[in-house]
């Protein structure tokens, strides 16, 4: 049994239906969700004219190898009608792998652990709601200490009420 750590997001429709969705999909097709975070919003990164983000962690356990994994990923932000157009663009959703068990991965489908992760904060803190001590298999430092060094000041605030 593997283990990976998702990060899945959204800006478009009911954000929190869509985060429900999204889990339900991986459920059936990814693996069991074990552990997941509150949602957090959090105000658009990089592309920052559009409407605000739910982001939300999960911990999964699942049989897929990590190629396979993050293609049942895409074909799932596809079923709920992700288009790629712009990049950084709102989206209905979208799944990104994080970590997959410490592996360290350079290919051309996927790079793991996720290449930009320690720069942003709306990955890092529901991540660190979930897994603080995980170890970054390239860092080696733990989520705490990547979030104490994340340079991103952009606004994440932890829902409380789903909306």
């Amino acid at each position: 049994m593997n283990i990976a750590y998702l990060l899945i997001g959204g800006n478009l429709g009911n954000r929190s239906a869509n985060l429900q969705k999204a889990m339900q999909l991986i459920e059936q097709n990814c693996g069991q969700v074990v552990q997941t975070s509150a949602i957090y919003e959090t105000a658009a990164w990089g592309l920052t004219n559009q409407p605000a983000f739910y982001n939300q962690a999960l911990k999964i356990h699942t049989n897929l190898p990590p190629e396979s994994l993050m293609d049942a990923l895409l074909l799932i932000e596809k079923e709920m009608g992700r288009v790629r157009t712009i990049k950084l663009g709102p989206r209905t959703i979208d799944l990104d792998m994080i970590f997959y068990n410490m592996l360290v991965l350079n290919s051309e489908k996927l790079v793991l652990p996720h290449p930009a992760l320690s720069q942003r904060r709306f990955v890092l803190l529901p991540l660190f709601e979930i897994a603080p001590g995980f170890i970054h298999p390239v860092f080696q430092k733990n989520i705490e200490q990547l979030l104490k060094d994340c340079p991103d000041q952009l606004d994440v605030q932890k829902l409380s009420i789903l909306g």
